[in-house]
């Protein structure tokens, strides 16, 4: 049984602790309780890949329009295409910092775009979120949930989200836990694909970043709370 722990530890490059080597087990039919599997990896010094969340750089802030959470009265999405929430990070990248922006379908949290770039701007959240709308195709009335970030606020921003009828939601102030799957999707990314790894140019981040989302976490990654399935198969079967 160890071999096979150790497998599947591998197989995900050391992202998985005991829950997700446990449920990819018996997926593959093997009888084993998720105690041995904690018990083998715990001797055997198989952890997972984790890491502290780092919030973006303090943004400058302009008289620009911020909105309720409609989050906190709605209820939760049962098909995709319903409810999307985004945000931006930064990563390190040499002697400077980038950023990374994703749209997340909230029903099967499945990253649906994302875009790496060296500057924060209105222009850059703009055109994360219009790749999200060519590949979705979301009916109006779509609920788009954000922080409250100068990016989401702007008149650019909120003109593209007029056009397609979107309803736009924000994090109460100093609430980030508002939206807290994006900000979970980003402590993943750093702890399993960012953390202790150093990247030299943006192309080589742009590439694992790639990878990860649509190779693995999309894919393949079993997500406890979709029941431990991927993304993907979670849209396809319900």
């Amino acid at each position: 049984m160890l071999l096979k722990v150790r497998r599947v530890y591998n197989d995900s490059k050391g992202r998985y602790g005991s829950p997700r080597v446990y449920q990819a087990l018996r997926r593959e039919g093997e009888v084993v309780g998720e105690n041995r599997v904690a018990r083998l990896m715990r001797e055997w010094g198989m952890k997972a890949r984790v890491v502290r969340v780092y919030r973006r750089m303090t943004k400058l802030r302009e008289d620009l329009k911020a909105l309720p959470n409609h989050r906190l009265g709605a209820d939760k999405p049962i098909a995709v295409n319903q409810h999307w929430s985004s945000d931006v990070t930064y990563i390190k990248l040499g002697k400077k910092y980038v950023f990374l922006a994703v749209v997340l379908d909230l029903y099967s949290r499945r990253i649906i775009s994302w875009r790496l770039g060296e500057n924060l701007s209105a222009d850059f959240a703009k055109a994360t979120l219009r790749e999200a709308f060519i590949s979705r195709k979301p009916a109006p009335d779509l609920l788009f949930h954000t922080d409250r970030g100068i990016e989401y606020r702007a008149h650019k921003t909120q003109a593209l989200l007029n056009q397609h009828r979107v309803r736009h939601s924000m994090n109460r102030p100093g609430q980030c836990t508002d939206n807290a799957e994006v900000e979970s999707f980003f402590k993943t990314l750093k702890g399993e694909l960012l953390h202790a790894t150093s990247f030299v140019t943006m192309r080589q981040l742009r590439k694992h970043i790639s990878n990860y989302i649509e190779r693995f976490y999309n894919s393949l990654r079993l997500h406890s709370s979709l029941g431990y399935r991927t993304p993907i198969e979670f849209e396809g079967i319900n």
